[in-house]
């Protein structure tokens, strides 16, 4: 599970736009065009949804370790994005 403080991470290394309403909404823009957006709930503890975010941000398993072990940032996620066809 993807912990509260590790999205806000994701949102912080990714530079993703945000929103807050009963979730916090999340989206990724490239070229003013909105590319990946995932959200988390404003619940306590541990986000159930580590899975959908993961999908919705269109990386792997790896990837997302990477990410949140400090060895994917912004211009990785390009790249990544990039080979996926999707910029």
């Amino acid at each position: 599970m993807i912990k509260r403080h590790e999205f806000d991470l994701i949102v912080r290394k990714l530079e993703l736009k945000t929103r807050q309403g009963a979730h916090l909404f999340a989206w990724f823009e490239h070229d003013g065009k909105t590319i990946t957006r995932t959200r988390r709930s404003e619940q306590q503890g541990d986000l159930p949804m580590q899975h959908s975010i993961r999908q919705q941000l269109k990386l792997t398993e790896d990837q997302l370790s990477g990410l949140l072990a400090c060895h994917i940032g912004r211009d990785q996620y390009v790249e990544i994005l990039r080979a996926k066809k999707l910029l």
